[in-house]
């Protein structure tokens, strides 16, 4: 799958992960990917719940090691 732009948001807490997220989606071109790696646990249901309200696909997420990684697709 083809990345194309990174968002490192590590050790930030709900809302700063969907927040970053927001901010780069707006920055990005309709069909481009975003992959998003956060430490929050939370952050699993406010991807899913951001891609609900905002269009964007969720593609992926995952679980490695404390990382939890998503994956959107701009609308």
């Amino acid at each position: 799958m083809q990345i194309d732009k990174e968002l490192d948001a590590r050790g930030l807490n709900c809302p700063l992960p969907i927040l970053k997220a927001k901010k780069a989606l707006s920055d990005m071109q309709s069909g481009q990917t975003l992959r998003v790696v956060a430490t929050d646990a939370g952050s699993v249901r406010d991807f899913q719940a951001f891609s609900k309200q905002t269009g964007n696909d969720l593609l992926v997420q995952q679980t490695v090691g404390a990382d939890y990684i998503h994956v959107m697709r701009r609308r």
